[in-house]
């Protein structure tokens, strides 16, 4: 890492080839607008989110839902709305289905 650097990799895109790609692209200002993308170690893509230049995007959600995909693709669970970190998950399964809000209280994630 460089000092003063980000602990991970960065690129610039001026050309608008990997914005194209994924969508996120504006031609007319010759710019990428703002995306994000969770690519899974198979390379396929979890989770997405653009917005416009004038709004951030939230780091702690994004955080959160790092943690979500890894804990989903090491143990099966799944998380419900809400999640985090150290809180209850669902199994799921048949006998879950349509009983969701009978196993989990929106409490729960908070």
């Amino acid at each position: 890492m460089v000092p003063g650097g980000v602990p991970f990799p960065m690129l610039s895109d001026a050309g608008g080839r990997i914005g194209t790609i994924y969508g996120v692209y504006d031609e007319s200002a010759g710019v990428d607008i703002r995306g994000r993308f969770l690519i899974d170690p198979d390379g396929i893509i979890q989770a997405m989110e653009t917005v416009t230049p004038p709004v951030g995007r939230n780091v702690a959600e994004l955080i959160r839902q790092i943690k979500a995909f890894q804990h989903v693709r090491a143990t099966g669970e799944v998380m419900p709305s809400g999640w985090q970190p150290g809180k209850p998950t669902l199994k799921p399964g048949p006998d879950l289905v349509g009983k969701v809000w009978k196993v989990w209280k929106p409490e729960m994630a908070f």
